[in-house]
């Protein structure tokens, strides 16, 4: 199966920062609705975030301080959403473990909503007989 990144080759990637064990990229397609985000991604394949070594959680989180200090000297940012998708069911759809860091703005239409907002929505209720 083809992994996006495994290595890390499309142009529109850019790698901002790294360290041994994961690094953090930006994707130039996405900024437009998640303007100044990115992902921090291990550099060996692992699926999901239940795939990381110790080491690895420990440099992603270490990284990810990193990313923040320069997201907000650099661009002020009024919050963030931190996350990680897993499964398919819960939201993945490249099979690569990553993690979102995506700068929230006042300015923004969404500003305000978070992940829950979607997830506590009508359309996701479930039916009763569905939960027994």
């Amino acid at each position: 199966m083809h992994c996006p990144y495994c290595p890390i080759s499309d142009p529109a990637q850019k790698v901002v920062f790294e360290n041994d064990l994961v690094l953090f990229i930006q994707d130039e397609r996405y900024q437009g609705a998640l303007k100044h985000s990115g992902i921090i991604i291990p550099v060996r394949h692992k699926e999901t975030v239940f795939d990381l070594s110790e080491a690895e959680i420990t440099a992603t989180f270490n990284l990810l301080l990193i990313v923040k200090k320069w997201m907000d000297d650099s661009f002020a940012p009024d919050g963030y959403n931190i996350g990680w998708n897993c499964s398919s069911v819960g939201g993945q759809t490249v099979f690569h473990a990553h993690m979102h860091v995506i700068p929230r703005f006042r300015q923004e239409p969404l500003a305000g909503k978070g992940i829950r907002t979607l997830l506590k929505s009508d359309v996701n209720k479930w039916n009763r007989l569905e939960l027994d």
